[in-house]
C-alpha cells in the first residue's frame, strides 16, 4: 500500500549548523545539514569553484555502497544549481541522516525491503535543498523530486506515485525524476523493463507532481485514483520557505 501522506518540513533546527532541515514525506524522514563555505583540504580544492561534498547515513548501521551510489547522485545533481562559482577553493558540506524509513510489508511470510536503491532519493534531495535553502546558500534554482512505480494490473498497466517496498518489489520498472524550480529536468533514474510509451507516461504524471499542472496525460496507461499527483511539491517548498521567512521576521 502506497503511504498517503502530506509533506512535513522544518528548518533551521540545529544549532551548530549553517543551515538545516527535517523532511517528512511518503514514508521517509531525512535530517539534514550545510556546513558552508568553509575551509577545504588542499587535496579536494577546486580552484575556480567550490567542492560539494554529499554524506548519506542510514537509519541504521553503517552506510556502504548503496549510500555511496546515493552520494554521488546528489552530488552531481546539487553542483548543477549551487553558484559553486562564487566560492573558489572552499568547501560545501551536506549531510544527510536518515531517521525513518516505511514499515516493512510481508509476503508469505517473508520481510520485504526495497531491493532498489532510489526508492529514498527523492526524500535526500528535497532534505538537501530544503537544508541549502535554510543555509542561505545562492542556488540557480531549488528542485523538487518523485518516485514512480508501472505495477502489472491483469491486461493493464498502473503507475504508482511513491510506491512501498512491496509494491516496488513487484513493479516492472521504478522511475525517479527532479525538476527544477524553472520545470527543466535536471535527474531521471530508471531500473526495470519498459517502453519507451510507458517512459513518457510516468514523466507526465511526475512533471504534473513536481512542476506547474501545464500538462496533461492521454489516457492510454491505467493510473490509480485521485490521490495520483494530489501533492504540489513545487508549492510546498515555496510555502515552507515564506513561513520561514515571515517567522523569523515577526517582531514580537
Amino acid at each position: 500500500m502506497t503511504v498517503d501522506t502530506e509533506p512535513e518540513a522544518l528548518l533551521s533546527h540545529l544549532p551548530n549548523a549553517d543551515g538545516s532541515a527535517t523532511f517528512s514525506y511518503a514514508g521517509y524522514t531525512v535530517v539534514g545539514a550545510v556546513n558552508g563555505p568553509i575551509e577545504v583540504q588542499r587535496r579536494d580544492e577546486i580552484p575556480e569553484e567550490a567542492a560539494v561534498d554529499v554524506i548519506v547515513r542510514p537509519a541504521a548501521g553503517v552506510g556502504g555502497t548503496r549510500e555511496r551510489h546515493l552520494e554521488s547522485l546528489i552530488q552531481s545533481t546539487l553542483r548543477q544549481i549551487i553558484l559553486v562559482e562564487n566560492f573558489p577553493r572552499t568547501l560545501i558540506q551536506v549531510i544527510l541522516q536518515v531517521t525513518t524509513a516505511p514499515e516493512n510489508e510481508y509476503i508469505n511470510a517473508k520481510v520485504v525491503q526495497a531491493n532498489s536503491n532510489l526508492a529514498i532519493l527523492p526524500a535526500l534531495l528535497q532534505t538537501a535543498v530544503l537544508s541549502l535553502l535554510s543555509a542561505a546558500l545562492p542556488l540557480t534554482a531549488t528542485l523538487t523530486s518523485t518516485s514512480l512505480a508501472i505495477l502489472p494490473d491483469g491486461q493493464s498497466k498502473k503507475i504508482t506515485l511513491n510506491p512501498s517496498p512491496r509494491e516496488i518489489e513487484v513493479s516492472q520498472s521504478f522511475h525517479v525524476f527532479s525538476f527544477t524550480s524553472h520545470d527543466e529536468l535536471i535527474l531521471v533514474e530508471s531500473e526495470g523493463n519498459f517502453t519507451m510509451k510507458e517512459w513518457d507516461d510516468v514523466f507526465t504524471i511526475a512533471q504534473r507532481q513536481c512542476c506547474s499542472p501545464t500538462v496533461a496525460d492521454d489516457g492510454d496507461t491505467l493510473m490509480d485514483d485521485g490521490s495520483l499527483a494530489s501533492t504540489d511539491l513545487k508549492r510546498f517548498t515555496r510555502s515552507t520557505l515564506e513561513e520561514k521567512i515571515i517567522s523569523d521576521l515577526h517582531w514580537k
